[in-house]
């Protein structure tokens, strides 16, 4: 499944979430032209999390290759292995992305945005804690806001394209389904894949799902108080 669009109208310019896409694209620029390779962007700003987990020990290396080995948590956020993989983050990001950061603030948005992408790490690396691949990808901070969006907009609807054999068609699917069967997806990619291995990492998107859930009410602040029901009026 592939959305398109969403069916809510939005309050106020999204400006966090046009600097987050824009700050992607700049990354994605420099992983091009201006890192040399791409390969040797990705090991720069990619975590890795066996590397990540032997900084922690403050004698096996010096101070300053633990800031920068912990500042690829962040780093990685921004990076991307592909074009595909820059443009499909993005296009999630914006759809689903300016609607929780207009129910949240600018302010509140981009701090439960990045805590969202260290949790999504973190679950990355509970699950394949001796790999030594990079990861890159914007996708466990999206899937924070997927989770809150899920809670804060769920009879919101998602036009989607859907591919049946040689067909395609767009159909509205109400956002708890298409995010429930999201996620669904992503739990048992992570199943049933060796996690050491690279390719999707599916547990950074199931962390980042479950730590946009759980940070959503108190980040949604007043819109969260009001209730789901009454934020899904005020906004439309």
């Amino acid at each position: 499944m592939f959305p398109l669009k969403d069916d809510i109208p939005l309050r106020r310019t999204p400006f966090i979430t046009i600097a987050c896409i824009a700050a992607n694209i700049a990354v994605f620029a420099w992983q091009l032209f201006g890192a040399g390779s791409m390969h040797r962007a990705v090991y720069l700003l990619g975590v890795i999390p066996a590397h990540l987990l032997a900084s922690v020990d403050p004698g096996a290396v010096p101070s300053g290759a633990f800031v920068a080995t912990f500042a690829t948590v962040f780093t990685s956020m921004f990076a991307h292995g592909s074009l595909l993989h820059l443009g499909g983050n993005m296009l999630f990001l914006w759809i689903f992305g300016n609607n929780v950061e207009d129910a949240m603030g600018r302010g509140r948005f981009i701090g439960f945005y990045l805590l969202c992408g260290v949790a999504a790490v973190f679950a990355q690396i509970l699950a394949a804690p001796g790999s030594e691949i990079p990861m890159v990808g914007a996708s466990g901070a999206i899937a924070g806001v997927l989770g809150a969006y899920l809670l804060l907009f769920p009879h919101a609807r998602v036009l989607t394209l859907v591919p049946i054999f040689i067909f395609i068609r767009l159909i509205w699917i109400p956002a708890i389904f298409f995010l429930g069967i999201w996620f669904l997806f992503q739990l048992l990619g992570g199943l049933g894949s060796p996690s050491e291995t690279g390719g999707v990492a599916f547990w950074a998107h199931v962390g980042g799902f479950v730590a946009g859930l759980l940070l959503v009410k108190p980040f949604a602040g007043v819109i969260w108080r009001t209730g789901r029901r009454a934020a899904w009026s005020r906004l439309h």
